[in-house]
């Protein structure tokens, strides 16, 4: 019982990580029909430029709770550039001219890692330290983990008062399912795309921000984060913040099981369900044509 308890808490935490990726490129490619290749990448950014800022923050004497904040508000800012200067001429071309524009900015933004902070691994264990390890049902358990379980629900439910109880999420709905008649109607198309991946930036470097003190930041993060978003994104379906959570919450549990049970082959077993899934429902279990 205390294993099962264990495993759950930490498929909890994994899926909070997972869905604040997967939301943020379902939200991009629900509004924009953009599929972001360098969303892991931000991911990436968000984790190292934490753990580097937490280390000054201590060193200063300064709350590290702060990067938490900042490092995702720089990814959105980074985005606010990003989205009018490199995709927006593309948006009218064809989508594979869309597929290497983020193909390549995930390139250079893999570069500016490199550059940054260079090749070693970095990491915010300090984060870890400053909160306490609590008993839950007779079992210890990192006090961190459990905030970052609160931050995934926190989210998913703040996305969905923003997309469906707000006017800003009936502005994102009604361009997402109709771009030319939203623009004909008057509404400023370009203003919702740019706030569209903004939020979905700002939701990556959210995800590396809180990740980062319970692993190290290294190369290639970005990309591995990215394969598994595309898993959860393909079972739940590519534009669904429902998707994107049940799938989140899919690929969390079926991996942390994995990893205890058969680590040989835990990464093949997601592929394996996600391919069922096509099989039977292409657009994925909450996707529409």
């Amino acid at each position: 019982m205390t294993i099962l308890i264990i495993q759950i808490l930490n498929s909890l935490f994994y899926a909070s990580v997972l869905f604040l990726i997967a939301a943020g490129l379902s939200l991009i490619f629900g509004v924009m029909r953009i599929v972001n290749m360098a969303h892991g990448t931000f991911y990436a950014v968000g984790a190292f430029a934490t753990a580097w800022l937490v280390g000054r923050a201590i060193g200063a004497d300064v709350p590290a709770g702060w990067t938490f904040l900042f490092i995702p508000l720089g990814a959105a800012a980074v985005a606010l550039v990003v989205e009018p200067l490199l995709l927006r001429p593309f948006y009218r071309r064809a989508e594979e001219y869309q597929l290497l524009v983020t193909f390549g900015l995930l390139l250079i933004l893999e570069d500016v890692i490199r550059f940054l902070w260079g090749g070693l691994p970095l990491s915010a264990d300090p984060i870890m330290d400053t909160l306490p390890i609590i008993r839950v049902g007779g079992i210890v358990y990192p006090a961190y983990n459990l905030v970052v379980i609160g931050v995934g629900i926190a989210a998913a439910l703040l996305l969905w008062v923003v997309i469906y109880r707000t006017k800003f999420g009936v502005l994102l709905r009604a361009t997402s399912q109709d771009r030319r008649m939203a623009s004909a109607l008057g509404l400023n198309v370009g203003l919702i795309y740019v706030s569209a991946f903004a939020i979905g930036c700002f939701m990556a470097g959210l995800g590396g921000a809180i990740i980062v003190p319970t692993q190290a930041a290294v190369l290639g993060m970005g990309i591995d984060a990215l394969i598994l978003a595309f898993v959860v994104v393909v079972i739940g379906g590519l534009g669904s913040l429902q998707g994107a959570l049940v799938g989140a919450l899919i690929v969390s549990f079926v991996r942390t099981a994995g990893i205890q049970f058969f680590p040989e082959i835990e990464l093949a077993v997601l592929y394996l369900i996600a391919a069922l899934v096509l099989l039977v429902k292409p657009t994925g279990l909450f996707g529409s044509v």
